[in-house]
């Protein structure tokens, strides 16, 4: 490979800095991302997302700008904008659309534009191509082409990351492919399957997380009906378990950037085509529902072990959408928490992953900064496995937890963990 091809990452979120950082190992790469005090602190050896560590930021040959004159004339770019969905759950294009836009400005002939943002079949060529074209005023498939190669991403996940897993490619042609196998098989040790094309290749992405979503919803109501058999779902998945075929998900809340997104680009593509997708829908309502119901069985668990009034005073503890990261996004945690709110309860929220400025802006929650001097509580919410939780031991509930009072364990994160005498526990 030529150590001279200039590569630019257009985004350089949860996706974009690890990828850029890898590649810069190899080549000249240059990230570019219009949030120019992302840029600012990537530059300064500091990564809010937690995704790569200052001493690899420090060491780095990546180059991070945000003025997009900067990215003019590069041979591949590849772009990793975020693709949310919208409030009626349709796709919502605009990141990609105003990257395309950027590269079309930038790129010269010759260039190959790759994609990792997950979209639904056909995006790539029929969307966002004829924006490059448009903006560069040169041919698709002549004068630049178009390439794809869905991002393996787990925030978060130091096990799975791109070196470590196979990477999927697709290109316009068949040389294009090729050329991409060679760029990001230099990262990843040549682990890489080649894509029969490009609409395959964003097929391919959209059906992962779908596939999950789904056999997460399967589990979440069988944790609803072993609630209501007055079973435990984590006794039940613990035998269910030692089939040798067993599928190994857990009930809980799903929320984040993908999981609880990509099932609706799915779902809008097929409904184009004239299909209803009853699973993938069905299983989504499940999973956008479990919130409320969490609340709900908290709420009924509490009416029902106190005599007297109701108690109200709740610490909830995390609110990011998975356990050890900082992303906010789409988290789940916050239906639980307005929830238990609309119903009378005083609801403190603790998270020590998590942004407190974030918190305040995205959700209107104010985090406390701290568990020290906090409770007595009625009841404590185990809503995400942060690693600080898990190390919760029997002296952490008598602190924050009054005598008698309420341990709600979302995540079955205290399951052996033995409680002070008289307080009750509860979990999915």
């Amino acid at each position: 490979m030529n150590s001279e091809l200039r590569i630019a990452v257009i985004g350089l979120g949860y996706v974009g800095l690890p990828l850029a950082t890898f590649l810069a190992r190899k080549f000249r790469v240059v990230g570019f991302d219009v949030d120019a005090a992302r840029v600012a602190e990537i530059h300064d050896g500091h990564d809010r997302t937690g995704e790569v560590d200052e001493a690899i930021l420090r060491s780095s040959t990546l180059a991070t700008v945000s003025d997009p004159s900067t990215i003019s004339g590069f041979d591949v770019y590849i772009v990793t904008v975020p693709t949310p969905i919208d409030d009626a759950n349709n796709p919502d294009l605009k990141c990609l659309e105003d990257a395309s836009k950027t590269v079309g400005k930038a790129m010269k002939p010759g260039a190959i534009v790759v994609f990792e943002s997950t979209v639904y079949p056909g995006v790539t060529e029929d969307f966002c191509g004829p924006i490059l074209a448009r903006e560069s005023g040169l041919v698709c498939g002549r004068d630049f082409h178009l390439g794809y190669s869905p991002e393996r991403i787990n925030p978060g996940d130091r096990e799975h990351t791109l070196d470590r897993v196979t990477k999927v490619v697709a290109g316009q042609t068949p040389e294009v492919a090729a050329r991409l196998r060679e760029i990001y098989g230099a990262v990843t040790g040549d682990n890489i399957f080649v894509a029969r094309d490009i609409k395959t290749a964003e097929a391919a992405k959209v059906i992962e997380n779908a596939q999950r979503d789904i056999n997460i919803a399967f589990i979440n109501e069988v944790a609803v009906i072993c609630n209501r058999l007055g079973l435990s779902s984590q006794d039940v998945l613990q035998a269910a378990r030692t089939k040798w075929n067993f599928l190994n998900f857990q009930p809980g809340l799903v929320g984040g950037h993908c999981i609880g997104v990509d099932p609706y680009y799915l779902a809008h593509c097929a409904r184009d085509l004239g299909h209803e997708p009853e699973v993938i829908l069905a299983g989504r309502r499940i999973n956008e529902g479990m919130g409320s119901l969490v609340a709900d069985s908290i709420l009924k668990t509490l009416h029902d072990t106190f005599a007297g009034p109701a108690r109200t005073r709740i610490l909830v503890l995390g609110l990011t959408f998975k356990e050890n990261v900082p992303d906010l996004r789409n988290t789940k945690v916050v239906d639980v928490i307005r929830r238990l709110a609309e119903n009378g309860c005083d609801v403190e929220v603790h998270d020590p992953q998590a942004s407190r400025a974030d918190a305040k802006r995205f959700h209107g929650i104010d985090l406390r900064a701290s568990l020290d001097g906090l409770g007595p509580y009625d009841c404590v919410v185990g809503a995400v496995a942060h690693r600080e939780y898990c190390e919760f031991e029997a002296a952490s509930f008598d602190r924050l937890v009054r005598p008698g009072g309420l341990v709600a364990d979302i995540k079955g994160l205290w399951r052996e963990t033995k409680l002070p005498d008289g307080m009750h526990y509860w979990s999915l």
